[in-house]
C-alpha cells in the first residue's frame, strides 16, 4: 500500500486499482472540532480536483476535493454517526471515501510523506 498527498491536505492509500481517501492531520488541526461530514454517494464518479466531501468544524465548512479522477466504491458511514473520528484518528478510522481509480497514471502528480512534511513544514 503506497500513500500520496495533496497539497490541499487530502491523502489517497492505494491498494490495487483501489484507494482510500481522508484528510491529513495538519488538515484536521487547523480546522479544529469536526462536527459534520458530507460524504459522496457510492457510484459517484469524481474528477481529479473536484469536489467530493464536505467537512465542517466549529470553525469553517471545507471541501474536500479528489486526488485522482475515479468512481467512489464506499463512503465511510461510521463518519455520519461520529464526525469526531476525522479528529481522533485522520489517517485511519477517520477516512472520507474509497475510489475505483480511473487513471493509476494520475498518482505521479502527488507528493509522498517527506514532501508533504517539506510542504507542511513551509507553511
Amino acid at each position: 500500500m503506497t500513500t500520496y498527498y495533496t497539497e490541499d491536505h487530502e491523502w489517497i492509500s492505494v491498494e490495487g486499482g483501489t484507494a482510500t481517501v481522508g484528510i491529513t492531520d495538519y488538515a484536521q488541526a487547523q480546522l479544529g472540532d469536526i462536527v459534520f461530514v458530507e460524504l459522496p454517494a457510492t457510484g459517484a464518479n469524481v474528477a481529479k480536483g473536484g469536489e467530493a466531501a464536505v467537512v465542517e468544524s466549529v470553525k469553517a465548512a471545507s471541501d474536500v476535493f479528489a486526488p485522482v479522477t475515479g468512481t467512489v466504491s464506499e463512503a465511510n458511514a461510521a463518519l455520519e454517526a461520529d464526525p469526531a473520528l476525522v479528529n481522533s484518528a485522520p489517517e485511519g478510522e477517520g477516512w472520507f471515501f474509497k475510489l475505483a481509480l480511473a487513471d493509476p497514471s494520475e498518482l505521479e502528480g502527488l507528493m509522498d510523506a517527506a514532501a508533504y512534511k517539506a510542504f507542511c513544514d513551509g507553511l
